[in-house]
């Protein structure tokens, strides 16, 4: 196991949703991990009929996983040794702003890395510009995306 995949059991995504394989770097200025998208994923079976491609969305959603999920976690807990038990008690990602291009199609089974590098981290507001390649090291997306890691507020329902 990867020195840097143990970050992966913090993140709040679960089973289908969860789009994150490996982690192969990770600093305080970025982060570089990989997907490989699966075959029967959900997504696929409708889009499109008889010749799936994966969804922009997906990719955009790979993307943020990875290269602002995965860094801001990495940033907030290395600044607070205690942040990382507070991370399991309702802390999620808010991704407050994005703008990607899109450049290659993704098709199932292809496995595609991410590499994020930090533009700013300030006041719990994380701004990145991510790249995504394919195997072949082609461009598939970049873009910048910002977003936040925010603490979950559960009420009773007599509140």
């Amino acid at each position: 196991m990867n020195k840097y995949n143990n970050i992966i059991s913090h993140l709040p995504y679960k089973s289908s949703f969860l789009f994150i394989d490996n982690i192969s770097s990770l600093d305080m200025d970025g982060v570089t991990g990989d997907y490989t998208l699966r075959r029967d994923s959900f997504f696929y079976e409708d889009h499109f009929v008889n010749n799936p491609i994966t969804p922009g969305v997906i990719i955009t959603e790979i993307m943020a996983q990875i290269g602002l999920v995965v860094l801001g976690i990495h940033l907030i807990t290395c600044e607070n040794s205690d942040a990382a038990m507070a991370l399991d008690k309702g802390s999620f990602p808010l991704l407050t702003a994005t703008d990607v291009s899109f450049f290659k199609m993704v098709l199932p089974g292809e496995k595609v890395i991410v590499t994020s590098k930090k533009q700013y981290f300030r006041f719990g507001k994380l701004k990145c510009l991510i790249e995504m390649h394919n195997g072949a090291a082609e461009l598939v997306a970049k873009g910048i995306f910002s977003g936040i890691i925010k603490n979950a507020v559960i009420k009773s329902k007599a509140e």
